[in-house]
């Protein structure tokens, strides 16, 4: 008779472990759950995240009289992901499927429930900027979670430590999965090395000296690892032609330990990987003046005034603009030959419309201050921003044009922006601004952006000229590709069963978060409309809790 550890082994202690875990002792299963990293790294990426979620028709939007509904969300994702190969998309396509539905369904209801809640002020992110059946969200869906990051992470973890003091869980942080196996014909063996303890920081950099092996045995595996956006070499080996060369130069949007290892691991034992060409990289990325890990880059969540110009001083093409199209900006720039843009704007632009996104960028948020966050709204600049302005290396700051362009310059390699053209552009589009009329499609945008209120409070500073002294002082901002997600993964059906090479599931393994691209292999396709990944940890993490625990024998 077969001797088992536990029921089922979760790897990866990410949002999507803690959500299959969470449904495993729930459902009364004995769980081990294993991460590479120490203790104080529990919850993952998400920790770091600014708890963006992505909801249809909810409260929130109906407050702020956001008109939504389940196949006017399906018809923005559909025309996001671009679905177009008839093997690897048919599970994601199903998966997106389910995720509106549940979008749309109970998913604020269930986590409701369990204590989480939301800021009132409903972000519009993915803007697009195409025709109605192409890229971008068609109204605002970016619902912050309160708390950001950590508070969307509490209840889970909440749940998983309850399943500690019950004895159906047992948490092993320092093991570093190396091999699956087989016996009986299922996957129920997991082997790796056991490394020396580590008081690092959540974060930074932790030992991978090994002290010990182990090996462990479970009626079902799943795989939660993430991706391999800490991994640059991974991410330029599967760096697709489409989006241009790949970047010299990246910035990483999370800690190196997103290694993307058991991915490799998983395809050994017969998992099948699909569409790892798809990945979500941002191009607002500036280096953080209080880095955590190695390359630390902090995405600027901007609204849509910025002047965006490319590393010689071209304004991008139409429509390019700030929070519009994330990967056609990406594809955009690397066909430039270099790997930077700048923001271009003034003092008035970024107190209104820069946020950064990250939990430890926004303590207001993350600490439930609602008195900080008033005290947000009414600075001139936030602290946060105010301390990139400071001491962020990507930031110059003058009081006019002249100074500004030669702060520019002395920022690269080689004096790349001309003042006079530089000038020509910003002129000619303050002109824009004087005339009620326009033929500047970012200005329609801004005006446009105006007449939702949300924008309109928090997000879009009101038409102005960027030349304006009374706006001042000028400022330019450096922005570089900064690595994210992978939007493949391993393929799985809708139980979130691993798939093999020949379609059929890999016997006692399912997957889920972003080793599964989210779910299917890659439920976004090819471009995200924001505010998707955290939701999709955590349903793809349910179903494959719920699916395991009701397949343990």
């Amino acid at each position: 008779m077969t001797t088992y550890d536990a029921d089922a082994i979760v790897i990866g202690a990410g949002l999507a472990g803690l959500a299959a875990t969470a449904e495993l002792v729930d459902a009364g299963r004995s769980v081990i759950l294993l991460d590479q990293e120490p203790e104080q790294s529990f919850g993952g990426q998400a920790h770091w995240s600014f708890g963006g979620l992505f909801f249809v028709d909810s409260p929130e939007q109906r407050r702020m009289r956001i008109k939504d509904h389940r196949d006017l969300a399906l018809q923005d994702w559909l025309g996001t992901a671009g679905f177009d190969r008839e093997d690897e998309d048919r599970w994601p396509r199903r998966w997106a499927e389910a995720y509106v539905d549940f979008a749309a369904g109970e998913k604020r209801a269930w986590l409701h429930a369990q204590g989480v809640r939301f800021f009132p002020v409903v972000g519009w992110a993915e803007r697009g900027g195409y025709g109605a059946t192409g890229h971008g969200n068609s109204v605002p869906r970016f619902h912050i979670t309160w708390g950001t990051g950590p508070g969307l992470v509490a209840p889970f973890e909440r749940r998983v430590r309850e399943g500690v003091a019950r004895g159906l869980v047992k948490l092993r942080f320092r093991h570093r999965v190396t091999g699956l196996a087989r016996s009986a014909g299922a996957v129920d063996t997991v082997t790796g090395e056991i490394l020396e303890p580590s008081t690092v920081a959540r974060g930074e950099a932790s030992s991978r000296e090994a002290t010990g092996a182990f090996e462990l045995r479970a009626q079902a595996v799943i795989v939660t690892s993430g991706g391999i956006g800490g991994n640059h070499d991974l991410v330029r080996a599967q760096w697709p032609a489409r989006l241009g060369t790949p970047p010299a130069h990246m910035l990483s949007g999370v800690p190196a330990h997103v290694d993307g290892l058991m991915l490799g691991i998983a395809e050994e034992a017969g998992a099948r990987h699909i569409n790892r060409d798809r990945m979500w990289h941002y191009t607002e990325g500036i280096q953080n003046w209080n880095p955590i890990w190695a390359r630390h880059g902090i995405r600027i969540l901007p609204g849509p005034s910025s002047l965006w110009f490319d590393a010689r001083g071209k304004r991008l093409p139409v429509p390019l603009f700030p929070g519009f199209d994330t990967l056609g900006t990406l594809e955009h720039i690397q066909r430039t030959g270099y790997d930077h843009t700048w923001f271009v704007l003034d003092q008035r632009i970024i107190g209104k419309e820069f946020a950064l996104s990250g939990s430890e960028q926004n303590p207001d948020l993350t600490g439930k201050s609602v008195r900080d966050v008033l005290t947000r709204a009414r600075a001139d600049v936030p602290g946060p921003v105010r301390a990139f302005m400071d001491h962020g290396a990507d930031f110059v700051v003058e009081k006019d044009l002249a100074a500004l362009v030669r702060g520019m310059n002395k920022l690269t390699e080689e004096p790349l922006i001309d003042e006079a053209a530089l000038r020509r552009e910003i002129v000619a589009r303050d002109r824009e601004i004087t005339n009620r009329f326009s033929k500047d499609s970012q200005v329609m945008a801004i005006r446009g952006a105006r007449a939702y209120l949300g924008d309109k409070l928090i997000r879009t500073a009101a038409p102005h000229r960027i030349l304006d002294p009374a706006a001042g002082p000028l400022i330019a901002v450096r922005l570089h590709i900064l690595t994210r997600k992978s939007l493949g993964g391993l393929e799985t059906d809708l139980s979130s069963r691993v798939l093999t090479a020949e379609g059929t599931p890999l016997p006692g393994v399912y997957a889920a978060g972003e080793a599964a691209g989210f779910g299917g292999g890659g439920v976004h396709g090819y471009r995200s409309l924001e505010g998707t990944f955290l939701g999709g940890c955590l349903f793809s993490g349910r179903t494959a809790g719920r699916a395991a625990a009701k397949a343990i024998g």
